[in-house]
């Protein structure tokens, strides 16, 4: 399930749509006893604690209702996968393959990736809470309903991708590449730090403040070849 949130109200009054936030009411889990991930596993109902998936092959799983919980995924290779009404809580690794992958109402808390591959992936109501995020490849994704929040995400790749009802709470977006991207309802106002290496043309559809505004116009007048002399 999840649950709207109000609007805010953009410039010359236009109304933003808030992003619907995932509610996970896991039930009882049990633990997971495997040795490892098998490709197009079904893993329904568990909890993964402090378990070292580096290198493994989940290709294709389906996880519903679980919790993984400060485990490894070091070049785990979860391509295709689809991650439902769960929660990722203090997981680390860098490399991981989600590309193709399915994630909708999933909570990512306190993460440390970095070239984690999401290309072509689908994030609906998703939360992605605090942590650090080198190098995200969302390339040609579809983001819905997503939040961003408490977070450092450094130089993400959306190229190409849709994102519509995402919002940047109180996050820093370094380095954002924004390339072919189509944006729609996206609210960056909250971001502390707003970077955009390329693609600022791709901003029609989202919200900045007047500040980030400022922050922005040099890069703006140089893609513009706008000549500012004093």
């Amino acid at each position: 399930m999840a649950r709207s949130a109000a609007g805010g109200t953009g410039a010359g009054g236009t109304r933003v749509k808030a992003a619907r936030r995932p509610e996970i009411r896991l039930p009882a889990l049990e633990p997971f006893t495997g040795g490892g991930l098998e490709p197009d596993g079904d893993y329904d109902g568990l909890e993964f604690r402090e378990a070292d998936f580096a290198g493994q092959d989940g290709s294709g799983s389906r996880f519903l209702d679980c919790a993984l919980t400060e485990c490894a995924l070091d070049e785990a290779r979860l391509r295709h996968a689809s991650v439902l009404d769960s929660t990722l809580t203090s997981v680390r690794g860098v490399g991981t393959n989600l590309a193709e992958a399915t994630l909708r109402d999933v909570e990512l808390i306190d993460a440390r990736l970095g070239g984690t591959q999401m290309h072509a992936a689908v994030l609906e109501r998703v939360l992605i809470r605090g942590g650090k995020i080198d190098y995200l490849n969302l390339r040609m994704a579809r983001l819905r309903d997503v939040v961003f929040e408490g977070c450092v995400l450094v130089e993400p790749d959306f190229g190409g991708a849709r994102l519509e009802r995402v919002e940047f709470l109180d996050c820093a977006l370094k380095g954002a590449d924004l390339h072919a991207a189509t944006l729609k309802d996206v609210d960056l106002r909250g971001a502390v730090s707003l970077e955009i290496s390329r693609g600022l043309d791709r901003l029609a559809g989202a919200v900045i403040s007047t500040t980030q505004l400022l922050d922005l116009a040099p890069v703006l007048a140089m893609q513009w070849g706008i000549r500012v002399e004093d």
